[in-house]
């Protein structure tokens, strides 16, 4: 086979910039999961400052920093390269799910993914460069957002369609971390076999953590669709705030899994497990 023949047949690969993008995106992502989990260990052991909040709340942490401004800058650079990545995923097909009806299911989940991210990386850009609140209120709008759909015909049907499609990624992300799947990413990067064993196990701990909050949030949207109140969807903080009752104990291990996901994401970073990245 010619040169040129091998590199045709190779038509998934990203270029350079993607892939730098994708690493930058993990990172910038990474922070955010880490202040999260560190404002709700915070409020677990009572320590002052500490908060459930969601994913703009520890963005309106991250401004409050020295350098607060420049800081988000960053970080909305980051998930806007995190954002592009998904989508080369989804589209370009990078990691070679193919076209199948599980192929494509998990491509529209890439997709998606990055879709969510949009938010978040508008809301840290705008606060980097306008200066405004980078905190926008992300639970009042996604009740705004329910509330419209469960005004539309088949409206609860759609939000409970939805409600069950995060709680099936949320049980899935427990499922990868313990099938044999996460654990060849990780055997397969090009991470220091000595440091492999740690990495699949804090892997492993953040997935699940992460698989729990998703869960839940999905079981708020359930009760939303069959309520058809829109006053029940809840986002990251409601999730906390439910772990929370259930003592400070179970709300301190989900957000010290949460810390766990974001230095998985660190270190996806700098010794990319993903193939492709």
């Amino acid at each position: 086979m010619s040169t040129s023949s091998l590199t045709s047949s190779l038509p998934h690969s990203p270029s350079s910039g993607i892939k730098a993008l994708a690493r930058f995106g993990f990172a910038a992502k990474g922070v955010v999961y880490i202040v999260l989990g560190t404002l709700a260990v915070m409020a677990a052991t009572g320590t002052q400052g500490g908060k459930t909040a969601d994913k703009e709340q520890a963005l309106q942490t991250i401004q409050d920093l020295p350098f607060g401004r420049f800081l988000l800058g960053l970080v909305a650079f980051g998930l806007l390269g995190y954002v592009i990545w998904r989508l080369v995923q989804a589209f370009r097909d990078t990691e070679d799910k193919g076209s199948d009806a599980k192929g494509l299911a998990r491509r529209l989940g890439y997709a998606g993914s990055g879709l969510l991210y949009t938010g978040i990386a508008y809301t840290a850009g705008r606060a980097a460069f306008s200066g405004g609140a980078a905190d926008n209120g992300g639970g009042s709008t996604q009740q705004s957002i329910v509330a419209k759909i469960l005004d539309q015909p088949y409206g609860q049907w759609l939000v409970g369609a939805v409600a069950l499609g995060v709680i099936g990624a949320g049980l899935y992300q427990i499922y990868r971390a313990y099938s044999g799947k996460f654990a060849k990413h990780v055997n397969s990067s090009s991470l220091p076999a000595e440091q492999q064993q740690i990495v699949f196990r804090t892997g492993q701990i953040g997935y699940t953590a992460r698989g729990i909050v998703m869960a839940i949030i999905g079981y708020f949207l359930l009760q939303a669709a069959m309520q058809s109140n829109s006053g029940k969807a809840q986002g990251t903080e409601g999730a906390f705030d439910l772990l929370a009752s259930m003592g400070p104990v179970v709300l301190a291990i989900v957000a010290l899994g949460l810390m766990a996901y974001g230095v998985y994401m660190l270190v996806q970073a700098k010794y990319p497990v993903l193939r492709g990245v």
